[in-house]
């Protein structure tokens, strides 16, 4: 009669394969992670997806992923866009970079009297062929914005956008858009108490980075040929 292993050395193998899968299906979704990181980063990059959440869900779509699982951070995804812009797009985003750059201090002289900041890709370096120009004023009434605006005939609307500070706490902001040789500039204005404490950045999580105008004109004379990002 064939020997049978004792139910106990049976249990005992069957936990070890158990195991050995339970080992790879992390490995598995990691992969999907992955996969979705690069794929969200090139719909960025390439198709004008400029909301991190946007880009994942579309990505995990195409992967056919549940939205739901295995979705990456902002962070990670903002990274995976900042290597595929320099490995692909290189030249470009640097000649991007410092034409955005440039009118964004020219937007910024205009509007001095406002404290403005810029935020955003512009800053960051991470810009593609859809990246807005984005500059945080300080107004005690918002209004005087636009009608600085008006007195210099420059056709623009008004909007609002969401923006979120420590402690879970979400307000809304007016903003106003324009054009500036063919790029976009919207302006985000907060009131003079609340502009002092800079908004958590969709990115990490962390109160954004802000820069004035002197910081941003150091970094249009530092700028090197060839480098999208600083």
């Amino acid at each position: 009669m064939p020997h049978r292993p004792a139910p106990a050395r049976r249990a005992r193998r069957r936990g070890k394969t158990e195991d050995t899968s339970g080992g790879a299906i992390p490995r598995r979704a990691e992969q999907i992670r992955q996969h979705i990181c690069t794929e969200a980063a090139r719909i960025m990059a390439e198709e004008g997806v400029t909301d991190f959440h946007s880009a994942k869900r579309k990505a995990a779509n195409r992967l056919n992923q549940p939205e739901s699982r295995h979705l990456p951070s902002n962070h990670e995804v903002d990274a995976a866009l900042n290597a595929y812009l320099r490995l692909f797009h290189a030249e470009r985003v640097s000649t991007a970079l410092t034409t955005l750059r440039q009118l964004a201090a020219e937007a910024m002289r205009f509007l001095h009297r406002f404290e403005p900041r810029l935020v955003g890709a512009v800053l960051s370096g991470n810009v593609t062929p859809f990246s807005e120009i984005q500059l945080h004023l300080i107004a005690d009434i918002p209004e005087d914005v636009s009608f600085l605006l008006q007195e210099h005939h420059i056709p623009h609307e008004t909007s609002s956008r969401r923006v979120r500070f420590g402690g879970d706490r979400h307000e809304v902001r007016p903003t106003l858009r324009f054009l500036a040789d063919s790029s976009v500039i919207e302006l985000i204005m907060f009131t003079p108490e609340g502009g002092r404490e800079a908004p958590l950045s969709p990115v990490d999580g962390k109160p954004m980075r802000r820069a004035n105008l002197r910081e941003v004109e150091v970094l249009l004379m530092d700028s090197l040929p060839g480098e999208p990002g600083i």
